[in-house]
């Protein structure tokens, strides 16, 4: 009698230790799988975008360019002297004229060669070009010309100013500055691009 008693108490044993065996790997099973199914958590405050950083002043060779303003100037450019010839008088757009003033400063121990530096044209962020008005210039610009000027180490920078047509649409307009390494025409000694800021 009590050795059946043994044997059904020892069989109830390993059926209940195959049970809790079953019981631990369902568990497991379980756990993975609702892990798998949790969603990443969601970040409650994700990184803001950052524009990128506007460059306003660059360094080629010894020669240091700052952007100093822009200025919308509108459809029309109002001439100085009425009496001169036709194209030197008003100058009209249907689409809109912009004064750009770049600043050159020699940072070198030298004074740089006449017109070894320049600002070039406007490119806006759709990549189109517009080149500065050059013919007749001198009428609608408020002093004298001093892009290229010979710049003297240490100096006051000096003031180029630049007159463009550039169409109404455009945005995020960036200036070309640039030097020679030997005056104007030569070999090009290295170019940058100044973002404008605009004035109304």
């Amino acid at each position: 009698m009590f050795k059946n008693i043994n044997k059904s108490s020892g069989q109830i044993g390993k059926i209940l230790l195959v049970l809790v065996i079953i019981v631990i790997i369902a568990i497991g099973i379980a756990y993975v799988v609702v892990k798998r199914a949790e969603k990443p958590p969601v970040q409650e405050n994700p990184p803001p975008i950052t524009a990128p950083e506007l460059v306003y002043t660059a360094t080629i060779g010894d020669i240091k360019f700052l952007f100093l303003e822009a200025t919308d100037k509108g459809s029309i450019l109002r001439g100085k002297d009425s009496r001169a010839p036709d194209w030197q008088q008003d100058l009209k757009t249907t689409e809109r004229f912009i004064m750009v003033t770049i600043a050159a400063q020699n940072t070198g121990k030298e004074n740089t060669l006449q017109k070894v530096w320049d600002v070039g044209e406007i490119i806006d962020n759709e990549g189109r070009i517009f080149p500065p008005i050059t013919q007749g210039v001198n009428n609608w610009l408020p002093q004298e010309d001093l892009c290229g000027n010979i710049l003297k180490p240490s100096f006051e920078p000096t003031s180029c100013k630049k007159i463009y047509e550039v169409a109404k649409v455009s945005q995020g307009l960036k200036v070309k500055v640039f030097t020679y390494k030997s005056g104007y025409g030569g070999e090009k000694g290295g170019e940058e691009m100044l973002d404008i800021k605009l004035m109304p």
